[in-house]
């Protein structure tokens, strides 16, 4: 016997060995093997077919075999065999994509956190004030003990008991949320008056009986899209649910699950940040109590081991909430799968390989088991509402608000006249800053969007206009005041913010432009008594962060809420009655066929944050481009017209809908063999593919972690046989790799990029 294995690294096709006689009943496809490889190298691969077809070739021993019942199903194997082709990527890469990190080695650990609790001796309200006097001298101390009493709810210590549950914050969350060091947080740990311990990270969700009697009854117009819906299913397997923000699409998929469950099915639900499961797993517990199991990369390896075989077992979770990576989980009895926001670029992984979108890859594991798709959006992608729209799948819309709340008023701000009369407040205009006051004072809420992290995008010498950039790649560097540090946001790399310029030595070097650091700075001097946060990559680094902000705003104990795209993202605040946009143009001025429809998507789904209970919402659009025709489509939330204006272009040009697209990267360390060998490839590829083929071209960032960037694009008009096209693309990437000249070079593939 012979079994042909997958390994968790980038090899396109399978591996054999033998099959020792001793082994025989044990190994079979889905089972986990120890396989050795090279020399003294054993992986844990899993086995994807056994067979007696001797190979042409000497094949070694399978050493052992992990497992007595297999992890991976027959139709995840077959979903892993659509990736690799479709995506061009390799099986190993999938394997390693999918499983988690503890399911590739024979045993796992799971991982703990250091975590921060308030000391023993000073748990009463008395010993806070001791706390206090202790200290006194030392301000960043006083700042941190404060922080961490709100960030725990022992603030609300009365006597010796706190009226609200302690929550004992992470060591990393601290720091985050008060801008400190942790050599403060061991100061107050040497006093005595906090304490650290070590906790492991996750747990599996036992949250209870269900109460499917909580489910709100739906209203008139969201029973007729229900009824829509299961009828469209007649038809379609795939339903696009169109629905204005605020429309209460998430009852209808409440609705949709509680009927797949009395099917005995299960229901895979994608949300595309994971910042939206803590409001959603909330909304969902309250009804599918322990039914519902959660699964995204936040989650410790340990956990979303325990989750991967709880899905195996004999009593599996029947609703999964998750973000993109839950699509590789086990199901058994699939029998919905919900995609909400499906428009989100989050849904596309960009690297490492497999670079797959969740949302056509979920499409096709619910064909796989015969089970129905619902995507779900307030502005679908142009992909998928044209596949709604020419029959492909069904479409259900729902074009007015929950209790018919009116859509945000949206104000269109011209800032390039008031930067010029000198009437800009930093990045405010006093239209926005009006506004804002009259939601702060009246108890309500607002939102400040700004699609970019950090203090200031670059920092500039005053004299000399020195700027200083990455050694690693072709960007410059981001300023992040609270750390002090310049950082590269596509490498990672840190580097300490120089005293003075290297160039003339001058002291006045400056920061150019507003991240969302920045902005926070700003609006804490204009309104002082504002409870502010921020939500950006830097202050949601745990998963309870997450929780923390969304809950704190959600509740009140915040009011003004700073943050990039995950702000914009699907989030259900009641009290919010104004939205900022600070700067339309970052989004629009994209050098991309795409720049248009994903800024009207986010500044559409931003502005749907606002007036979701109670009256109508305000949104305050600042732009440069006042009369740009997707700022007027904003204004009156007119999708239909932008998507008309959309349809008419990539017609014309050849783009998606109307074409698939293959973005190809080349990469090499030297900017010549780039150069050279992405030409070479181009010439290669416009004899199979003729005028289908643009570039080689340097992409908007050419050089990243030291690797010089070429990309080819290639469009293939609807009808194109796109298996041959892929079979021409990968001789092309082989014809490359066989050079000697080349062959250190990369070439990769992006398939369906966003």
């Amino acid at each position: 016997m012979f079994a042909d294995v997958i390994m968790p690294i980038p090899l396109k096709g399978y591996l054999t060995y033998s099959v020792p006689g001793s082994l025989a009943d044990e190994v079979s496809p889905g089972k986990r093997v120890k396989v050795p490889l090279g020399r003294g190298k054993v992986y844990v691969a899993i086995v994807a077919a056994v067979h007696d077809n001797q190979p042409g070739f000497e094949t070694r021993d399978i050493l052992s075999v992990a497992d007595n019942e297999p992890i991976l199903l027959n139709e995840q194997l077959r979903l892993w065999q659509w990736m690799a082709d479709y995506y061009m990527s390799t099986i190993g890469d999938v394997y390693v994509a999918a499983v988690p990190s503890g399911l590739k080695d024979d045993d796992y650990h799971p991982r703990y956190e250091t975590c921060v609790t308030l000391g023993e001796r000073f748990r009463s309200e008395q010993a806070l004030h001791v706390a206090f006097n202790l200290v006194s001298r030392s301000q960043p101390q006083q700042k941190v003990l404060a922080d961490f009493l709100a960030l725990s709810h022992y603030d609300t210590m009365q006597g010796e008991r706190c009226t609200e549950e302690v929550v004992d914050p992470s060591r990393d969350e601290l720091v985050n949320f008060s801008h400190c060091t942790t050599t403060v947080v061991r100061a107050l740990v040497d006093k005595g008056i906090l304490m650290l311990y070590r906790r492991e990270v996750g747990r599996l969700n036992t949250g209870g009986e269900p109460h499917p009697e909580r489910m709100q009854p739906l209203s008139l117009a969201q029973q007729e899209a229900y009824n829509a819906i299961l009828f469209s299913f007649l038809r379609n397997n795939v339903v696009l649910l169109h629905g204005v923000t605020s429309s209460g699409k998430t009852e209808l998929y409440i609705h949709l699950i509680a009927k797949t469950l009395a099917e005995h099915k299960q229901v895979l639900y994608l949300l595309p940040e994971i910042a939206l499961t803590v409001q959603m797993t909330q909304r969902l517990q309250r009804i599918f109590g322990r039914q519902l199991g959660i699964y995204h990369s936040k989650y410790s390896d340990a956990e979303r081991v325990e989750i991967w075989r709880k899905q195996l077992s004999a009593a599996p979770y029947d609703v999964i909430l998750g973000a993109r990576s839950a699509v590789f989980l086990p199901f058994r009895q699939l029998g919905l799968v919900i995609v909400d926001e499906e428009h989100e670029t989050s849904f596309k992984q960009q690297d490492p390989a497999p670079r797959y979108h969740a949302r056509s890859t979920a499409i096709m594991l619910a064909a796989m088991y015969g089970a129905k798709t619902v995507l779900g959006t307030a502005t679908p992608s142009a992909e998928s509402y044209y596949n709604a729209t020419t029959g492909k799948y069904g479409l259900v819309t729902l074009t007015t608000r929950y209790n018919d709340i009116q859509l945000p008023r949206v104000e269109v701000v011209d800032i390039r006249d008031l930067q010029r009369r000198k009437m800009m407040n930093g990045p405010f205009s006093p239209r926005l800053l009006t506004a804002v006051r009259e939601a702060l004072d009246s108890g309500q809420q607002a939102i400040l969007f700004q699609n970019r992290r950090g203090f200031a995008p670059m920092v500039e010498c005053k004299v000399c206009g020195w700027v200083p950039r990455c050694q690693n790649c072709d960007v410059s560097l981001t300023l992040h005041k609270t750390m002090n540090v310049l950082t590269c946001h596509y490498c990672g790399y840190t580097y300490a913010v120089p005293k003075q310029c290297p160039c003339c030595e001058s002291h006045e070097t400056r920061g150019r432009g507003f991240g969302t650091e920045r902005v926070e700075d700003d609006i804490r001097a204009v309104f002082p008594d504002a409870r502010i946060a921020r939500m950006d990559l830097d202050t949601t680094r745990s998963r309870s962060a997450y929780a923390r902000l969304i809950n704190d705003f959600s509740e009140g104990r915040t009011n003004l809420l700073i943050g990039t795209q995950m702000v914009s993202k699907g989030l259900d605040f009641d009290h919010v009655s104004v939205v900022g946009i600070l700067n339309a143009d970052t989004m629009l001025n994209y050098p991309d066929f795409r720049a248009t429809e994903h800024a009207f998507m986010m500044m559409m789904q931003v502005s749907g944050r606002a007036g979701r209970k109670g009256k109508q919402g305000l949104v305050i659009l600042q732009t440069k481009s006042p009369d740009a025709p997707v700022i007027r489509q904003v204004v009156n939330h007119d999708f239909e017209g932008m998507y008309r204006d959309l349809m008419e272009e990539r017609e014309t040009f050849r783009y998606p809908p109307f074409s698939h697209v293959v973005y190809v990267y080349v990469k090499h360390r030297d900017d010549g063999t780039a150069d050279s060998a992405a030409f070479l490839l181009g010439s290669y590829l416009r004899q199979v593919f003729h005028d289908r083929v643009l570039g080689p071209d340097k992409p908007g960032v050419a050089r990243v972690k030291s690797l010089c960037i070429r990309k080819l694009v290639v469009k293939l008009e609807n009808g194109v046989s796109l298996r041959q096209a892929r079979e021409n693309l990968r001789k092309a990437q082989m014809m490359l790799a066989n050079d000697q000249r080349f062959r250190l070079v990369q070439v990769y593939f992006d398939v369906d990029p966003l």
